[in-house]
C-alpha cells in the first residue's frame, strides 16, 4: 500500500476516535488537538517530533497564558490604552519565546507558535476565559490547563496515526 494511502486510512481512523473521544469528554478542545497533530507532522512525524511537539506546544501555551495574565492583571491599559498595552506585552513575549530557542529543548519556534496561537484563539473566542479568575483556575476553564492537555492528546493521536500508517505501508510478507 502506498504511504499516502496508508496515511489517509490511519489518520482517518485515528481522527474518528479522537473526535469521538473529545466530544464525549466535552471539556477538551479537538481543534487544539488537530493543531498539535499538524505540528507533529510538520516537525517530521517521528519520535523526536512527538517530544518536540509536546514540549514546544506546552511552552507556547505557558508563554501565551502568562502574557494574557499580565495583560489583564497589570493595570497599564488604563495608562497607555488597552490596544497599546496588549500589543506591547505580546511583542515582548514573542521576543522572549524566540530567544528561548537557544535552549535545546525549546528550539522549535513553529511548535511554540502553534501553542501560543492556539492559546490566544481559545482566550479570545471563548467567553469569560480572558480573565484573571479563569486564567488562575485549576480547571479546564484555564488556558494553562485545557490547552496543554488537548494538545498533548493531539500529539498522542498523531503518533498513533504515524505508527498505524507505517504498519499499513509495510509490504506484505510473501509466504514461502
Amino acid at each position: 500500500m502506498s504511504k499516502i494511502t496508508s496515511l489517509a486510512i490511519s489518520v482517518s481512523v485515528c481522527g474518528f476516535v479522537a473526535v469521538w473521544f473529545f466530544l464525549t469528554m466535552g471539556t477538551i478542545l479537538i481543534w487544539a488537538a488537530f493543531v498539535a497533530w499538524a505540528c507533529f507532522y510538520a516537525l517530521g512525524g517521528d519520535a523526536a517530533a512527538f517530544r518536540t511537539t509536546i514540549i514546544s506546544n506546552a511552552f507556547g501555551v505557558f508563554v501565551a497564558s502568562t502574557t494574557a495574565l499580565i495583560i489583564v492583571a497589570v493595570p497599564m491599559a488604563e495608562v497607555i490604552g488597552g490596544a497599546v498595552w496588549a500589543a506591547l506585552v505580546v511583542a515582548v513575549s514573542i521576543a522572549l519565546y524566540i530567544l528561548a530557542a537557544n535552549i535545546p529543548a525549546l528550539t522549535s519556534i513553529p511548535g511554540t507558535t502553534f501553542g501560543y496561537a492556539a492559546t490566544f484563539a481559545f482566550l479570545l473566542q471563548t467567553p469569560d476565559r480572558f480573565t484573571v479568575e479563569a486564567l488562575w483556575s485549576l480547571s479546564f476553564n484555564s488556558s494553562y490547563v485545557v490547552l496543554p492537555v488537548s494538545m498533548m492528546l493531539g500529539a498522542c493521536f498523531a503518533l498513533a496515526s504515524a505508527k498505524g500508517s507505517d504498519l499499513l505501508a509495510r509490504p506484505a510478507e510473501v509466504a514461502g
